[in-house]
């Protein structure tokens, strides 16, 4: 459940990100400017006031920020929001621009990626998110049933090919046949990659290293 904190808390971060006061939110949005300032959000008498879904809306469309990126600015960090997004490991922050998204299908053919698993050539769509430390993140949207029930069809997950992964991390992995994967990493050897399946109902995979072409860290996922 939302609680009333939260939900003005991701207003005020909202208007942060665009370098605005929450008065200069309300105006931006064609709102009175005083429709999000402190003074609005308790009664006289002591009650929540909570936020119209309709300034919300309108404060969204003057930022052009969707409504997935407005639910992840609701999840206190670390942990599951209730609108179902969670954080893999870093908070969102920062001021809003676009990073590189393509489809697992096409992260499976040649030309996207370097050797090195960072984002290059052309074919890539665009997707708004806030600023990450790594500046070859990217995104992938999630294609079919078989990272249920943890990601779904049509699910975001950000990935951060510079961030170091460890033992019990989400993780992307490529294989040099073209092979694209979202598991978690059981174990690393000197030899191969054991990796954990995120469906029950698909068998754990082990990859000698000799076949892996890249491996990089899920941080930040939509569900």
């Amino acid at each position: 459940m939302l609680t009333h904190s939260q939900v003005w808390r991701a207003i005020d971060q909202l208007a942060e990100q665009h370098g605005l006061s929450t008065s200069g939110l309300a105006r931006r949005a064609g709102l009175d400017s005083t429709t999000f300032n402190r003074s609005k959000r308790i009664t006289t008498d002591g009650r929540l006031r909570w936020p119209s879904t309709e300034s919300i809306a309108k404060a969204l469309a003057a930022t052009g920020t969707s409504a997935e990126l407005f639910f992840a600015l609701l999840t206190p960090q670390g942990a599951a929001g209730p609108a179902g997004f969670e954080e893999e490991a870093q908070p969102l922050k920062g001021p809003i621009h676009a990073i590189p998204q393509i489809g697992f299908a096409q992260a499976g053919s040649g030309g996207f990626f370097d050797d090195a698993g960072f984002p290059v050539g052309a074919g890539w769509d665009e997707i708004a998110f806030p600023e990450v430390d790594d500046a070859h993140a990217y995104a992938l949207e999630i294609a079919g049933d078989s990272m249920q029930p943890v990601y779904r069809n049509g699910d975001i997950v950000v990935v951060s090919p510079a961030a170091s992964v460890r033992r019990g991390d989400r993780v992307v992995v490529k294989t040099k046949d073209g092979e694209v994967l979202a598991k978690e990493l059981a174990r690393k050897t000197t030899r191969h990659v054991e990796l954990r399946s995120l469906n029950p109902l698909h068998e754990d995979r082990q990859i000698p290293l000799d076949q892996l072409e890249w491996m990089a860290r899920i941080i930040w996922a939509s569900q």
